[in-house]
């Protein structure tokens, strides 16, 4: 039989769940042929913060909103178990935990990607001697042979979000994971992973291209566990998963979970989901998430490109012999933001902020700068309100902090336009925040480009469910899934973006005057 072709009554099955385990929430939907939702379920994703700066997961705790979860979208829809043809899963990025390989007992919670934990080390290495040999070795070997292998090696800046720092950190704080790591006993995986071992009762252990690349670990160019890294950071290769492509039969979920053994056909990172659930497929396509953090992704097709000034690269997704690159550059703090004001009443309802920035012509010169993440290119980067004054409003910070969003879109799209040296598609924007009417337009403004928003804005849920929908056959291809697609809104330009200038500028010198704190 075929991989990832179904067998018995599973063959006959019309859906298929998709399931998104974000920072903030784990969603289930159950989508039907023609891609519709027809039964949802959420649970809120409760973090802990142990220390400042530290933030985990309890892994028990998410193992059971995750069975949860499908076993209510289930039920919403309406449906029998024996329905489901496939389960795609996609999950916050590095995101890991460690366990003991003959047990399964973790050593420790889930360390977020959120988690500062390693900041002061990945600050430190950044700014090492030997980071800048190592770059020096690189580029000479680039001259002389021409592999673009050797222009950036995705190890030579570290960022507080990747797992790479704070693995070694583990092995160097946590003695009973270095202990079973000597003895070839200790596993690694990010979210996915472990709920891959979960759902089969250990007897799957692996991950995809999409979330090894999402490490800082995995070397994309050679698409494998990097020896070199491991070895600089004391990290032993043995506790490291094998790669599997994103569209794959994983294996089955055990039946004792959820009454049948259902089948788990796609495990893929977030974004990258998120970017397949927007059919961008074609190179030059791009799509901006504002959820949690922002995210701007490019496909790059089969080319890689080397990590330039805030961009990096990633694996999109590897479906047989396709591999699909994608470049992305990322913002901290944008869903986080709009909940912190929520949190000291700023509004009561997210809906009602767009009107608010609109019912006023600006902001009187009020600057929010994010921060609540420490920057690693700056750990005294401080969040702050700038140019207050005694009429300031509820309305003017409320539209300070909707316009923060959009010049850092502006930003991080400028840094785009100039590095990756690719046509640009449309832009296709999903994640909570790009409900936000005023942050949408005045983005589309700024960029001078198009702008849609599909009726369904989540995305990740959705590519996941595509992924898994392909291995079992439930849909053919792509172009299949391109049909599929449904937008609720499109934004175009309005306004010049020479008519933010001044404002933006303001902003600008706010971040400035921010920085160093």
């Amino acid at each position: 039989m075929p991989c990832g072709q179904l067998s018995g009554g599973a063959a006959s099955a019309l859906y298929v769940v998709g399931v998104d385990v974000g920072s903030t929430a784990v969603k289930c939907h159950v989508y039907d042929r023609a891609a519709a939702v027809r039964g949802s379920g959420c649970r809120k994703v409760e973090a802990l913060y142990p220390r400042p700066g530290w933030v985990e997961l309890d892994p028990e705790v998410l193992w059971r909103q995750f069975v949860g979860v499908v076993k209510e979208a289930v039920q919403a829809a309406g449906l029998h178990m024996r329905q489901v043809a496939a389960l795609g899963i996609s999950t916050q990025r590095s995101t890991f935990i460690t366990w003991h390989k003959r047990t399964g007992k973790p050593f420790h919670n889930f360390i977020s990607w959120q988690d500062l934990r390693s900041a002061e080390l990945v600050n430190s290495w950044n700014r090492s001697l030997l980071l800048k040999v190592i770059h020096v070795i690189f580029t000479v070997l680039h001259f002389f042979t021409g592999n673009d292998r050797y222009l950036a090696p995705s190890f030579l800046t570290f960022s507080t979000q990747q797992a790479s720092m704070k693995l070694s950190w583990v092995f160097k704080n946590i003695p009973e994971a270095n202990e079973a790591a000597k003895k070839n006993n200790c596993c690694f995986g990010t979210v996915d992973t472990w709920l891959l071992y979960r759902l089969t009762k250990g007897s799957v252990f692996a991950t995809d291209y999409s979330n090894a690349s999402s490490t800082g670990v995995f070397e994309p160019f050679t698409r494998c566990w990097n020896p070199t890294l491991c070895n600089l950071l004391s990290i032993p290769m043995s506790i490291y998963p094998p790669v599997k492509d994103t569209s794959f039969n994983f294996g089955s979920a055990d039946s004792e979970i959820f009454g049948v053994p259902i089948p788990i056909m796609a495990l893929v990172a977030d974004q990258q989901s998120a970017m397949f659930g927007e059919c961008c497929f074609q190179p030059g396509d791009v799509k901006l998430t504002m959820g949690t953090g922002g995210f701007w992704n490019v496909n790059t097709g089969g080319n890689l490109c080397a990590s330039r000034r805030g961009l990096y690269p990633l694996i999109g997704w590897k479906i047989g012999e396709e591999v699909v690159y994608l470049t992305e550059g990322s913002m901290s703090n944008i869903g986080t933001t709009i909940k912190w004001a929520q949190d000291i009443n700023l509004f009561t309802n997210v809906d009602e902020t767009a009107k608010m920035a609109r019912s006023i012509v600006d902001s009187q010169g009020v600057c929010f700068v994010p921060g609540f993440q420490v920057s690693a290119n700056d750990p005294c980067l401080c969040a702050s309100f700038m140019g207050l004054k005694p009429t300031t409003t509820r309305n003017h910070l409320v539209r300070a902090i909707l316009e923060s969003v959009a010049f850092r879109n502006k930003q991080l799209f400028d840094i785009i336009v100039k590095k990756v040296r690719i046509p640009l598609q449309t832009v296709r924007a999903d994640g909570g925040v790009s409900n936000n009417s005023f942050v949408m337009q005045m983005t589309s403004d700024l960029i001078n480009k198009k702008i849609e928003k599909p009726s369904n804005t989540d995305m990740s849920s959705l590519g996941a469910a595509f992924l898994a929908g392909l291995a079992s056959g439930l849909w053919t291809d792509k172009e299949q899934l391109k049909k599929l697609r449904r937008i609720e809104t499109v934004f175009e330009p309005q306004k010049d973006e020479e008519e933010y200038k001044p404002a933006m500028d303001t902003w600008m010198q706010a971040v400035k005057c921010s920085l160093h704190w």
